[in-house]
């Protein structure tokens, strides 16, 4: 299909004979009629030529939906399924709406007239199937990303979405602009100069920024079509129930349109098109008519953002804190890698921890915020460190549960700042600040600053003061490990007389979802979330905390297979909150239908066919296992939201679990654990393999790195013990 440039849809417009209006009507409605002329023209021009060239019959869809042409899905319900079938839809909504009526309601049913039209003249770009937008530029917004995003924006955890369009007055200007609505938590639709201008000030942008650089001129569409698939989705709408749709647009979708640089006809009628649904328009150019509440002027970029947000009624939780680089959501998903980090803390090359501890109110000191050993500007670049967090906090409502509930929190928190990189948890933290986060200011007694103003703003009914200490000094580290390994114990041994048999409901972790989208946790009373932070306990606490949050309660309800793990109840939720790309999981089996994993996992089990068992390693070892892969190789095969039977990432305590894979023979098939595991988890192995009826030297026939790394080296040890996974019925 050729290309036309909006001059050509010009030259090629149908004569429309002008109907007289009395007075001097407003001129923006009268730019919105002529935009809609124009855009139904242009539409009906490409619609034509598409026609000629793959015929009527062609199928026509954007790629990776459920939702058609959501435009028209929503809107009209019609069924679009070739290209013929566009041409009644685009006459229909011609003859129906476009109409020189003067009027602000006249301008929003034109407004409607562009929306059909842009979504037609978008969607025949993915007539052959790819997406014709290079990188940076996204085009159409698959379903994918409507679910990892769109929960958050109709549950207000992303405040609302800023669609701008044009070109700012000056590149420093766009990206103060855009880091003012980052620093929100604002979702970004960007179309046209803007994102060149961004670009150019090397504002990060895409979808682990939630700020999508969609494209040029008709482009914006994938706003709309974003919007309106988020009422479908998220607010069961029926198709076609267009009142109910834009009422839902209205109320759950708090979007806004900011208008740079001059304005044509066609940009205007997409503004009033926003309008249609609910969303008004504030330009930096003048207007002669503002229309109050929905298009409007401000050049001020500063007051534009201020007075979109109060049209829109967005009441903003994050406060303002004073460190020098952004803070906010939008940084969340933000990778940075070894070679751009100025330091790292922690992780399996330094000692690290984390703890949160319920105090008293005479043994804090609130926003005191102490380092204990060296500063950012006082160690070199590339340098590896020893971190200790320690967080002590007083709430009159604080109760000793919600202890780990806010420890994982760290996590979010670290994360929301620009630069700044957290995984995994407890005293497998791993930290990374980045050069250029490094080379704005930003020191280690910064991290204070977030978390205090974090928890502040994000849990006040139960926290009243706050108190951090950093410690970067390894003797310091590791003193205070001692006491943040005890408390870790203490909450676990909370939960071994807890049995997944003998609750009702299970609990959902979706706090990974930043980085894993696909993938979500189900937490039971004998299966710790796979990053070992959140216990069954924890999700409770965290859901009576914040009821719509991370944490969700999972009725037992419609049991499939006991032995294996499967209730109907499980699946559904999971089928959800897996972005639809999960069915079923056996919560009880490692080789049929396995929890997914995301990245954070403490420890990875996987297949020794060889062995009839299993092996498991852990990220504090780094050397080859009898898999054939080191603990990274198989995290990346792992990772990432997928089903890999055979393969899974796990939280250790899950090892001495009575439901440790109990439908594939339970401990018994463990053929292989890093030396250093077996050491930490002794205690507890010991006293779960006499249970199973294994024997206090169970532990001592299996293999480590001691007898060997690869299968030809382990089989004779384990045949010489006597291991019981020889005996046991086949994996396969």
């Amino acid at each position: 299909m050729s290309e036309l440039t909006i001059n050509d849809a010009y030259a090629n417009l149908s004569p429309m004979k002008h109907l007289q209006v009395e007075g001097k009507p407003n001129p923006l409605y009268k730019k919105a009629f002529d935009g809609a002329v124009i855009a139904a023209s242009y539409a009906e021009i490409l619609l034509t030529q598409a026609i000629r060239e793959h015929g009527e019959n062609c199928p026509v869809s954007y790629p990776d939906t459920a939702y058609k042409l959501p435009v028209i899905t929503a809107l009209s319900g019609e069924d679009v399924q070739t290209l013929k079938d566009l041409v009644p839809i685009l006459n229909r909504i011609r003859h129906n709406n476009l109409k020189e009526n003067y009027t602000f309601e006249g301008a929003l049913l034109n407004g409607e007239v562009a929306l059909y039209s842009a979504e037609i003249i978008e969607a025949l770009r993915y007539l052959k199937g790819v997406n014709p937008h290079p990188a940076p530029w996204t085009g159409f917004l698959t379903d994918p990303v409507l679910r990892k995003f769109g929960i958050q924006l109709v549950d207000f955890s992303i405040p609302g979405v800023a669609v701008i369009l044009g070109k700012a007055r000056s590149s420093k200007e766009a990206a103060k602009l855009v880091k003012n609505l980052q620093g929100k938590g604002i979702m970004l639709m960007l179309c046209n100069e803007i994102i060149e201008q961004l670009l150019e000030e090397n504002v990060k942008l895409g979808i682990d920024y939630i700020a999508f650089p969609l494209g040029n001129f008709t482009q914006v569409i994938h706003a709309v079509n974003f919007a309106l698939r988020a009422g479908l989705a998220f607010g069961g709408i029926a198709p076609g129930a267009k009142e109910a749709q834009l009422d839902y647009q209205k109320r759950r979708v708090r979007a806004f349109v900011l208008a740079l640089g001059p304005q044509d006809d066609v940009r205007t009628v997409a503004e009033f098109g926003a309008a249609f649904l609910g969303h008004p328009t504030i330009t930096d150019q003048p207007v002669a008519e503002p229309i109050p509440d929905w298009y409007t002027s401000q050049p001020d970029y500063d007051k534009m953002v201020a007075e979109a947000m109060e049209l829109r009624s967005i009441k903003l939780k994050n406060v303002e804190i004073d460190v020098p680089i952004t803070i906010g959501p939008a940084f969340e998903g933000e990778t940075i890698r070894r070679a751009d980090a100025y330091v790292e803390f922690g992780g399996s090359k330094a000692p690290g921890f984390e703890l949160v501890k319920m105090v008293g109110q005479d043994e804090i000191e609130d926003g005191k915020i102490t380092v204990i050993g060296p500063e950012l500007d006082e160690v070199q670049e590339g340098s590896v460190l020893p971190i200790g967090i320690y967080i002590k906090i007083y709430g009159r409502k604080m109760q000793s549960d919600f202890e780990s509930v806010l420890e994982r929190r760290v996590h979010y928190f670290v994360n929301y700042g620009e630069g700044l990189w957290h995984v995994a948890q407890r005293d497998l933290c791993w930290l990374r600040i980045s050069k250029d986060a490094a080379a704005k200011g930003f020191k280690f007694k910064n991290y204070g600053d977030i978390l205090i103003a974090k928890y502040k703003s994000e849990f006040p009914a139960i926290v009243d003061r706050v108190e951090v200490t950093i410690y970067t000094e390894k003797a310091a580290v590791e003193e205070k490990l001692l006491e943040a390994r005890a408390a870790y114990s203490q909450r676990d041994e909370r939960l071994r007389g807890l049995k997944d048999d003998t609750v009702d409901e299970f609990f959902s972790c979706t706090l990974c979802q930043s980085f894993a989208p696909n993938h979500s946790c189900v937490v039971t009373p004998e299966r710790v979330g796979l990053c070992g932070a959140v216990s069954w306990l924890d999700a409770k606490a965290s859901f009576e905390i914040n009821p719509t949050g991370p944490n969700q309660p999972i009725l037992k309800e419609g049991t499939i297979d006991e032995k294996k793990g499967i209730w109907k109840s499980v699946n559904d939720f999971i089928y959800n909150s897996t972005n639809k790309t999960l069915e079923e999981v056996a919560l009880y089996t490692l080789m049929e239908l396995p929890m997914t994993s995301c990245g954070c996992f403490e420890a990875i089990m996987a297949i020794v066919p060889e062995a009839n068992g299993i092996m498991i390693t852990t990220r504090e070892h780094t050397g080859m296992t009898p898999s054939g892969m080191t603990f990274s190789t198989l995290a990346g095969s792992v990772g990432g939201g997928v089903q890999s039977p055979g393969f899974m990432g796990i939280g250790k305590r899950y090892i001495t679990s009575r439901k440790f894979i109990s439908a594939d023979g339970g401990m018994g098939r463990i053929v292989w654990m890093p030396k250093a595991l077996k050491e930490q988890i002794r205690e507890d192995f010991v006293k779960r393999s006499v249970e199973e009826g294994l024997g206090e030297d169970f532990i001592d026939k299996i293999a480590d790195e001691s007898i060997g790394t690869a299968t030809e080296e382990i089989l004779p040890f384990l045949e010489e013990k006597g291991h019981p996974a020889f005996a046991m019925e086949s994996l396969f």
